[in-house]
């Protein structure tokens, strides 16, 4: 194994940590710790919600969700001799749950949720349809995710972090946040918000204290989009054997990374859509110097992904086009043409005896592919979702004899306002 550079302990919280992390985004906010080109080392990494979410009956906790504290971040950890302008190697060498902990009550310990917030607080990419909150818990063992709360599936997770990225500038944060407040400036009452601006309340910034904490907790991003370093990108494929280039804002890169997830669907449509837990990372890190202007990366990592995914051969897809379902037309809308696909998908596993609800989370929570089938015909783009037929217990792909009906038992627990 290798040396752990950022250690946790689960019995105690986030902010109680003998090195305490962050969740916001600034190039002030002190690296915790120093690595250097070459080194391999181990991370862990806390569920995003520091425990929160229990592994109950009640989406009361859900509901009730400590947003603002989010996402609880482990780092940031410098690299020796990184300089704005190259470009950092984050190789990772492994991923997974809690490490030698099965059982207990954090997320990571032999379970993991998925959850669906409410409008008021997010929502999802159909809280349209979905405007309550709802959670799923799955068990997992041997590699495979199973849940009292969805019936008749079970699928291989594919482990990765959803977030992972380096410090920006003081000039990039300032770019972000104009650019997010005239976007909420459009439209400033809307629920849900259009963006989320800068919020010392809930910030945790390292070992930052006094005037320096005063001044970075109101300066500091939100975590919770991806961007130019990187950040919440929820790629499913950030698997083990992934290789990212980073760019580089900050002398030592500081690299952060967090929001581990046992499985997910494309898009993670359900917001709090992957399988969450906390758990492990296991890095290699090098520098490509002046590899930004090198290799034409002025902004957002590229990545080789990893080649671990479980190996489904049968899939069952649905598509949609950039029309609403009241029948407005949209002009190469691929977001709704997407939206449309899943919202197929929703009603034909509704046929097989599944809740609305069930189904959204199975899109939310599976390795479902989602891709851009179609952008240049117009007035309409083409989304498609492919469902792997393997994770069903039944058969669910249409036949003459009619849909196998999954054998219901317990419900998925909604709260609401």
């Amino acid at each position: 194994m290798p040396q752990v550079v950022f250690s946790l302990d689960s019995t105690k919280k986030f902010t109680e940590q003998a090195i305490v992390g962050h969740n916001r985004w600034h190039g002030d906010i002190p690296a915790q710790v120093q690595v250097k080109p070459g080194d391999s080392f181990r991370v862990h990494c806390r569920e995003w919600f520091d425990g929160a979410i229990h592994n109950d009956d009640s989406a009361e906790d859900v509901l009730n969700a400590p947003l603002p504290a989010v996402h609880v971040l482990s780092g940031p950890i410098a690299v020796e001799g990184a300089q704005p302008g190259d470009l950092l190697i984050v190789d990772i060498l492994d991923v997974g749950p809690i490490p030698q902990e099965d059982s207990g009550p954090l997320a990571g310990q032999g379970w993991g949720y998925t959850g669906v917030f409410a409008t008021k607080n997010g929502g999802g990419f159909l809280t349209e349809w979905f405007p309550d909150a709802y959670k799923v818990v799955w068990d997992f063992m041997g590699g495979i995710a199973t849940s009292r709360h969805v019936p008749g599936v079970s699928y291989t997770g594919i482990v990765h972090p959803g977030l992972m990225g380096t410090a920006p500038s003081g000039a990039l944060l300032a770019k972000w946040n104009a650019r997010e407040q005239a976007l909420i400036d459009t439209d400033p009452d809307r629920v849900p918000p259009l963006a989320l601006p800068p919020l010392p309340d809930s910030a945790v910034l390292g070992s930052l204290t006094g005037a320096d904490f005063d001044r970075v907790a109101a300066e500091a991003a939100r975590t919770a989009p991806p961007r130019e370093n990187g950040g919440n990108q929820d790629i499913k494929n950030f698997t083990k054997g992934t290789r990212v280039f980073y760019p580089v804002f900050v002398d030592g890169a500081k690299l952060s990374m967090g929001d581990l997830h046992f499985s997910q669907g494309d898009g993670e449509i359900t917001f709090c859509g992957a399988i969450e837990m906390g758990g492990f990372m296991d890095l290699h890190v090098d520098l490509i110097k002046g590899g930004m202007e090198t290799y034409g990366v002025s902004e957002n990592a590229i990545f080789m992904p990893g080649n671990v995914d479980p190996l489904y051969s049968q899939w069952l897809a649905f598509s949609g086009t950039s029309v609403t379902l009241d029948g407005v037309q949209h002009y190469l809308d691929s977001h709704l043409s997407y939206q449309r696909a899943c919202l197929h998908a929703i009603d034909y596993l509704q046929k097989f005896g599944y809740s609305a609800i069930q189904a959204y989370m199975i899109l939310g929570s599976a390795p479902i592919e989602g891709r851009l089938s179609g952008v240049v015909d117009i007035p309409n783009s083409c989304s498609t979702v492919y469902l792997p037929t393997a994770i069903f217990d039944i058969d669910v792909r249409p036949s003459a004899s009619g849909p196998a009906q999954v054998e219901q038992g317990m419900s998925v627990p909604t709260a609401s306002f």
